[in-house]
């Protein structure tokens, strides 16, 4: 019983190197794919160049640690116990970062078992989503941001509430004994639209007096890095 179990554990197919040339070389390919749909699909300060490199050279490892494995069971073992040590602390720019990951380890492991087909047709069609799919960005959030002498704060709140026709939403409200601290979200498509109009939100309020500042600032989901 004992024997016929570390037999199976030890089975494994003995790969020629023309295999495992072809099938490395195969994770390279397709990892290049990779490379050129990430550069279309990411634009700006949100585009990373050491990012889209790695997500090469991480197909290429997938693909070179599973024709190491194999059919080889207690290999595949030790190396699941060994990978598991590992902590990755990268933090992620985009949420479609994610995906790229997730793809480069999938090629390499369909390459690296020599299933190319999979890999293949499963790239090419992942490819077209994300070029398709991958230039759609977030509407941006603006914050209104007004500091005005407590006093005047419902006349403020009258005149945010209509100018952007109820769309601004009061996120928070800071008070002291003399003065508020108002500050709104909106979409940039809210505020573009309202922003043509004869005398912008700021005038508005300046116009009131016993305003102290008034800020817009705009939320991006990118992180410059």
């Amino acid at each position: 019983m004992k024997e016929n179990l570390f037999s199976i554990l030890e089975k494994g197919s003995q790969l020629s190197t023309e295999q495992m040339i072809m099938q490395i070389v195969m994770s390279l390919v397709l990892g290049l794919a990779i490379f050129i749909s990430y550069k279309l699909s990411h634009t700006g300060t949100i585009y990373s160049k050491k990012f889209n490199s790695s997500l090469v050279i991480l197909s290429v490892l997938t693909g070179t640690v599973m024709t190491v494995i194999g059919n080889n069971l207690a290999l595949s073992l030790g190396m699941v116990g060994a990978l598991s040590i590992v902590r990755f602390r990268t933090a992620i720019k985009d949420s479609r970062d994610t995906v790229y990951i997730f793809w480069a380890i999938i090629v390499g492991i369909c390459c690296g078992v020599g299933d190319y087909t999979v890999a293949l047709i499963g790239s090419i069609v992942v490819f077209v989503i994300t070029i398709l799919l991958g230039r759609v960005k977030n509407d941006n959030r603006i914050l209104l941001i007004i500091r005005a002498d407590k006093s005047i704060d419902r006349k403020i709140e009258s005149i945010v509430f209509s100018y952007f026709n109820r769309k601004a939403i009061l996120k928070v409200k800071n008070t002291t004994e003399n003065s508020t601290e108002l500050i709104y979200e909106l979409s940039s498509k809210v505020y573009n639209s309202v922003n043509k109009r004869e005398k912008d939100i700021t005038e508005l309020l300046y116009e009131l007096g016993a305003v102290e500042y008034v800020n817009i600032v705009t939320q991006s989901d990118e992180i410059s890095g």
